[in-house]
């Protein structure tokens, strides 16, 4: 019988590296965010039961995560790029001379 070339312990770790229903759920609210009644915050807490600061700290190791990545390429890119953004807004803001 032929077999697909693939055994079992490798079906296991791409199982293991796949990301958890949370982050996946993290992923989906950051698509969907803007059609939420209020406040981000408001809906973050809401929905996950985190601060803005806790579920912020997921949201960014989720952007250095190769799975989200794979799993959403288009959001969690441009998601990279407005934090990126930011961080250079926050480093030009910062080296500039005070008069």
């Amino acid at each position: 019988m032929a077999t697909s070339g693939h055994d079992t312990s490798e079906g296991d770790d791409v199982a293991a590296r796949s990301l958890t229903p949370r982050d996946e759920a993290v992923l989906a609210f950051e698509r969907r965010w803007w059609s939420h009644p209020g406040a981000k915050e408001q809906a973050i807490r809401s929905e996950f039961g985190l601060s803005a600061a806790r579920y912020y700290q997921l949201l960014g190791a989720l952007l250095d995560s190769p799975l989200a990545l794979a799993h959403d390429p288009m959001l969690v890119k441009r998601l990279q790029r407005m934090r990126d953004a930011r961080a250079l807004a926050r480093s030009h803001r910062a080296i500039r001379p005070i008069e």
